[in-house]
This record gives structure tokens, sequence and C-alpha cells, in this order.
């Protein structure tokens, strides 16, 4: 329950902290998230044209990495400019309205990428446990629906979030301690019973992290007991290598989701300013880091980068001399 002797009517500006408690370093802060934000437009880009142009990536799992790369723009793009303009313009100000669409698009682009993840752990599955139905099973109207169905389970779970706030009659106050319009940090701030908001905020993280997560390790536990179960070698070295960018990026991504939860569990209280600069982690790391997993651990991708980066290569150029006599 959320008592408020001095509460005030829903306003129609909330103002955006940042990161509390270390307003004086936004400065600093500001030139990660920007570098962030270059290296993971840049590589996600480079990821999607190369996908584009070269017809024989056209297979389910660059399809799928394409997908992700999709998400991971989308993702940076709606987090970071807000986040740059409170650092450097202080720009915290955002009106209710905006504030509810990033309430639902934020978290919508991160359950996104859990599922393609997902989709990603039973694409490695498939291609580990049914080699020659691979393409079979993995068809491109199979990518289709498994694409609709993540898109759908997004827009099903994120949909009552800002339909909820939009309900909150009253706050405390109208400062929201963080550096975008998080659900439960405006909930937070709320007068009355809010018992109602953590538990959908629960739901939300069972049905989306929750179960993906569940999906992955039973995939990998498949996909391990398949591959040890391989006579040569060099064939199992080969069958893991497959899977090692995957579980990279899996690792990357799950691992502040797993080390916030462990921490609540375990009783560990984080520091306002450290639980918010972990929060911004879930969301700017990995569309970061990704397609640099994916380009060095992926022979097509290595090729076509290598290939890139000789083309930008400067050449000598030497002009041609006119030889007609007289000159």
């Amino acid at each position: 329950m959320s008592s408020c002797n001095n509460s005030i009517p829903q306003p129609l500006i909330f103002v955006l902290a940042g990161i509390p408690g270390l307003e004086s370093s936004h400065g600093w802060f500001s030139v990660p998230f920007f570098l962030v934000f270059v290296i993971a437009v840049i590589g996600n880009a480079t990821i999607l044209c190369i996908i584009w142009v070269e017809k024989g990536l056209h297979e389910p799992m660059f399809l799928l990495l394409a997908m992700l790369s999709v998400v991971d723009l989308s993702l940076v793009s709606v987090v970071v400019p807000r986040m740059l303009g409170i650092f450097w313009m202080h720009a915290k100000e955002i009106s209710f309205n905006v504030c509810l669409t990033q309430m639902f698009f934020i978290p919508s682009f991160y359950v996104m990428e859990s599922g393609i993840l997902s989709a990603m752990a039973f694409d490695r599955f498939v291609a580990i446990w049914h080699p020659l139905r691979y393409t079979t099973i993995l068809s491109h109207n199979m990518l289709v629906k498994m694409s609709l169905a993540i898109l759908a389970r997004a827009a099903t779970l994120l949909t009552p979030a800002p339909i909820l706030a939009k309900r909150l009659e009253s706050f405390q106050t109208h400062i929201i301690a963080y550096s975008y319009c998080a659900y439960m940090a405006v909930v937070q701030i709320a007068c009355g019973d809010i018992s109602d908001h953590i538990v959908y905020g629960l739901m939300v993280i069972v049905a989306s992290v929750g179960f993906d997560l569940f999906f992955i390790i039973l995939s990998y536990g498949l996909i391990l007991h398949a591959v040890f179960r391989i006579p040569s070698r060099e064939a199992r070295s080969k069958a893991l290598s497959t899977c090692g960018s995957h579980f990279c990026v899996i690792a990357l991504f799950y691992s502040p989701v797993v080390f916030s939860v462990l921490a609540q569990i375990l009783g560990y209280h984080m520091a306002p300013h450290l639980q918010i600069i972990i929060d911004n982690l879930y969301f700017l790391v990995p569309p970061m880091l990704n397609p640099l997993i994916y380009g060095a651990r992926t022979k097509q991708m290595r090729e076509w980068v290598l290939r890139i980066l000789q083309s930008w290569r400067p050449r000598l150029i030497i002009p041609e001399v006119d030889r007609r006599p007289g000159i």
C-alpha cells in the first residue's frame, strides 16, 4: 500500500531523473551510452545489409538473426536518444502520453528479443536433431508463423501496461527516478493499492523471460545430449561450434535479469543508481554486442566483413600519363 500525505492528481508532465544520485556524472555516462548507440546501429545495420545482399544467407538461422537485428535497432532507437537528451540537454520532461508509449514499446522490444532467442534455440535444436529435415521443418511459412507469434505475445502481454497506468489517479510525486518510463517506476510513485500492478508485472516476466529461458535450457539440454552421443570428436566440436554464438548471446542477454532476480531473492538491496544502471544494461549491451559476436564467430559474416573492410582500404591511384607525341 502506497500512502500519500500530499498527493497530486495525475500529472500531464513527468520528470525523468536520469540516474538519481549521480546527476553530476551524467556527462560522463553519456559517452559510453553514445558509443553503445553508434556501435549498435552500425553493427546491426551491417548485419542486415549482409543478409539482404547475400542470397546464400537466406537460411532460417540468418533470417532469425536479421529479425534480432531489427529488434535491436528498434530498442536502442527508442531508449538511447531520450537518455542522451537527459544527459546532454537536461531534457527531463516527458508528457504522460509519451510516457505511456515508452512504457509499451521498450519492454515490448525486450520481450520480442527474448522470443527470437527462444526461436533461435529451436533452430539449433532442429539443426542438431533433424539435420536432413532442417529446411523442411523451418520453412519460410514456419518462420513467418513464429515471427507473428513473437509479435502477438509481446503485444498481448504489454498492452495492459499503459492501460493500467492510465487508471492511476494520484501520485506521490511527478518525478520518475529512472532514465525512461518504466511501468513499475511509475507504479511505485502512485498512491493507493498497487498490489494488482505488482502481480501483473510478475506475470509478464514469467510469461516472457521465464518461459523463454526454460525453453532455451530444455533445448540446449537436448542439444548437448545429442552432441555427446556423436562418436567422432571432430563432429562433436563442429556441432558445438554452430551453437557457440547463440549461447554467448543468450548468456549476455539473460545474465542481468538472473542477477537482478537472485539479488532480490537473497535479500540484497542494491543502491537505486546501481539498479538503474543494471536495468539500462538490459536494453543497451545486447544490441551492441550481438552483431559483434555473430560477426566474429560466424564464418559467412567474417568473410563479408573482411570483404567490406578490404573495399574501404585506401588505394594508391597513379595518374595516367598522356603519351601522345609532342606532349
